[in-house]
């Protein structure tokens, strides 16, 4: 229903007709890019006077630029904060646009089947205390798979990523330890691991390193044809990403806070796929080009 809305909210603000050539740019998260490329592409067909340029370049990027007036809009996983919001010299708006999923994707050799993931798993191999595939605690979840005596890779964003800031919300929930250490945000300092850019470039270090574990939005781990893991939700179950259970995740939340600046991670619900996000255009009231603003409003 919101992702109905937002669209209804983009696609009127859009229709309102140009007199001439008119290009908007935007730029953020790599997590939507996939669906807001075809947005853009489709909206530019229906209406050739109007070009929607989009660079993906992370949410911490996005958050910059949109902050700095050198896009048009922004988009970004992670909602802007009161203190980011505060630099801004217009009102910035949050529009909830699509709902995604982060899921662990891994490359461990020999393993075929699905790889279950506790949420005490998934800490101890971000904060570096789990370091070895073949740790009881992996097994203990997964009880009809073997796995090797290979070392956990450790993958992580290197750019600022409201993926990462989703990843890391759920994990300051589920581990205390990982609250009062790295924290929740765009960008932390890492216990471990290594970075890539874009969940493009995280996708494609797993891919190619055996042994490798990393966060990716569900599409990516999809199109570079990577196993990813089912995790162990509020409710007790393990549940794998997918339409439906992203969808319960969402519905947990009874009521929407005025400004759409909220978090669904580790939902209530049994059906409920924990690390899930809502993602957000980010547009300014005001336009400071005023055939621009006609067009976004």
């Amino acid at each position: 229903m919101i992702r109905r809305i937002a669209l209804l909210v983009l696609s009127s603000a859009l229709a309102v007709p140009a007199l001439a050539q008119t290009t908007l740019n935007g730029a953020g998260a790599t997590f939507p890019y996939p669906m807001y490329s075809k947005w853009f592409s489709e909206y530019h067909n229906a209406h050739p006077e109007i070009q929607i340029n989009y660079q993906s370049i992370g949410s911490g990027g996005g958050i910059r630029q949109v902050l700095a007036g050198t896009v048009d809009f922004g988009a970004s996983d992670g909602p802007m904060t009161d203190e980011q919001l505060s630099q801004s010299k217009v009102k910035i708006l949050h529009i909830p646009t699509v709902l995604g999923a982060v899921v662990p994707a891994y490359n461990v050799p020999g393993v075929t089947g699905e790889v279950k993931f506790t949420p005490e798993v998934i800490a101890g191999i971000f904060l570096g205390k789990i370091t070895n595939w073949n740790d009881k605690a992996i097994a203990a979840a997964n009880k009809d798979v073997k796995f090797p005596d290979q070392p956990i890779i450790v993958v992580h964003r290197s750019d600022g990523s409201g993926t990462t800031y989703i990843f890391t919300d759920y994990l300051s929930k589920i581990s205390s330890e990982w609250a009062n250490g790295p924290g929740k945000g765009t960008s932390i300092k890492w216990p471990v691991g290594l970075g890539g850019k874009g969940n493009e470039g995280v996708a494609g270090v797993v891919r190619q390193m055996q042994g490798a574990l990393g966060y990716v939005e569900l599409i990516y781990a999809v199109q570079n044809k990577i196993p990813y893991g089912s995790v162990k939700n509020a409710s007790g179950s393990f549940v794998k990403a997918s339409l439906e259970s992203v969808t319960a995740a969402a519905s947990s939340m009874k009521s929407m806070p005025a400004d759409f600046r909220v978090s669904i991670t580790n939902a209530p619900g049994k059906d409920a796929y924990p690390i899930s996000s809502f993602t957000w255009l980010l547009i300014p009231s005001q336009s400071k080009d005023a055939s621009k603003g006609k067009i976004t409003f």
